[in-house]
């Protein structure tokens, strides 16, 4: 499996030495937002993210994540880099810059859609972080595969047939993602703005479920609440389903959305005042990724060029690991990404759909219960006796990429997870609040601690002097790109979107 793409973004929130949320702009000297391909920003001004290139391998993938994060701490100033997916103390919404990208009509887009993104969710949704796993399997795999089911259909269709069976299995089974990787049990109270929650209080300072595993990807994060009574159900059935029914979403009004504006006193509020503004913003575990040409919508993208990787956006930040996540969790998901692909994937009917929200919520609120159950064919069933069934079908696949590795990598990492299966003490999630009792803290102490611990970590990495003059030659370049983007429009940022959505 050596000619396998593994891609990682992460999210990483820079905040002041105090542990609030950092109010300066993006630093200039990591180059421009807009135009760096590693370096940039998601939802908001503070909030980093790192894209590394596609690799052949977990190793290198890291390595390059390292290197990234090693350059941003030699270029901060009186910041770091927060460890945890849930944000800092937040000093209201008003703490929240939401992201810039300079004067160009992609620029201003960009802007744009996250401000309608503050409007429709809240700008605390904006400010919470976390790791993407994106993969791919190289031609020559899928050949080989259509070769052995015999299928005479194009190679680009069964790309595409196969690319959706495995997105329809990762979502069928995310719930042990969550379990396994989840990583936000506890959240500071100044989350909530004051706002009532039904979380429980920890301290004075912290809320927290005592059997959670991932908070942020639970119902107190970024949702789309408003998609069922809006008639938007997004179909996985195949490529084609899937682009229609997203492009209902982006092409349809919503009267909630509508009551927003979407210019009040000449100022853009949003896109446009439809479901979605654009496919970005529908919220799921799970994407179908399309290499874009420019500014290229998604869609239109995927029907042109089909599936070219698919992106899993489960992963929390792995607080005990300054990279925010580590080789044993990526092997693990080579594995799993390869059992959810041969697995057998029928379509995914609207009530197995609610069940599988239902069991993704449970999981991340209260995963480590001994006693919860999750539906599964209409039957319940214990998520333990479940993900440990799973740990056991999936052993052969991760003994054959044992044997293309020529490692034990891979069977090392199931045995790893199948031991958190059956002591959930050992999960990321309950390593969390077993320290902060331990050591008598609540959240806000132990994410600042170990944001600390982890910048002592990258101030002592070092970069070689030849891969230290190409991450600056890169900052400069992408100052110079931004720049030539922005000289080169030449018409107005209404009839430049009208041009983005013109596009079939």
């Amino acid at each position: 499996m050596q000619e396998t793409q593994i891609g990682l973004e992460k999210e990483s929130l820079r905040v002041s030495p105090d542990g609030h949320i950092a109010q300066t702009d993006h630093p200039s000297l990591l180059g421009s937002a807009l135009t760096h391909p590693n370096i940039t920003t998601d939802y908001s001004e503070a909030l980093l993210e790192f894209v590394t290139p596609p690799f052949a391998s977990v190793n290198s993938a890291l390595k390059c994540l390292n290197e990234l994060q090693t350059f941003v701490y030699q270029k901060l100033e009186n910041e770091f880099l927060w460890a945890t997916s849930m944000p800092c103390v937040i000093g209201g919404e008003q703490s929240i810059r939401i992201a810039e990208y300079g004067s160009s009509n992609i620029g201003r887009m960009k802007n744009v859609y996250r401000r309608g993104l503050g409007h429709r969710y809240g700008k605390t949704m904006q400010v919470i972080a976390g790791v993407h796993f994106n993969y791919s399997y190289p031609d020559s795999f899928w050949m080989h595969y259509q070769e052995a089911l015999e299928s005479q259909i194009t190679l680009a269709d069964f790309k595409n047939e196969h690319y959706f069976a495995l997105t329809r299995n990762l979502l069928r089974f995310s719930w042990l993602i969550s379990y396994l990787f989840g990583a936000s049990p506890a959240v500071c109270k100044s989350f909530f703005g004051g706002e009532e929650t039904n979380l429980k209080e920890y301290d004075q300072q912290t809320y927290y479920e005592p059997y959670a595993t991932s908070l942020r990807v639970a119902d107190i994060g970024y949702q789309n609440n408003l998609e069922e009574d809006a008639g938007l159900y997004v179909d996985y059935s195949s490529l084609e389903t899937y682009v229609s029914t997203l492009k209902y979403g982006i092409e349809t009004p919503h009267s909630a959305y509508e009551a927003i504006g979407v210019k009040k006193d000449g100022q853009w509020q949003q896109l446009n005042a439809n479901i979605l503004q654009i496919e970005n913003e529908y919220y799921s575990a799970v994407r179908p990724k399309p290499l874009l040409n420019g500014n290229q919508k998604p869609t239109s993208a995927l029907r042109e060029r089909g599936t070219q990787y698919i992106e899993l956006r489960l992963l929390d930040v792995n607080a005990f690991d300054p990279l925010g996540i580590n080789e044993a969790q990526l092997y693990f998901l080579e594995g799993f990404i390869l059992f959810c692909l041969l697995h057998e994937s029928p379509q995914i009917q609207r009530d197995e759909y609610k069940a599988l929200k239902y069991n993704q919520n449970l999981a991340a609120r209260s995963g480590r219960d001994p006693d919860t159950y999750l539906w599964r064919q209409g039957q319940k069933i214990k998520l333990r006796d479940w993900a440990y069934e799973l740990c056991q079908v999936m052993e052969g696949f991760f003994e054959l990429l044992d044997v293309a590795d020529a490692s034990n990598n891979y069977t090392q990492a199931l045995k790893m997870q199948t031991e958190a299966v059956l002591d959930a003490n050992l999960t990321p999630s309950a390593r969390m609040l077993a320290c902060m009792k331990e050591n008598g803290e609540g959240f806000y102490e132990f994410a600042l601690r170990m944001s600390q611990k982890h910048q002592r970590y990258f101030q002592a990495q070092a970069l070689s002097d030849l891969h230290r003059q190409q991450l600056v030659d890169q900052v400069q370049y992408s100052l110079e790109k931004q720049q030539a983007i922005e000289t080169a429009d030449k018409i107005s940022f209404e009839q430049f979107l009208d041009n983005y959505f013109k596009q079939p």
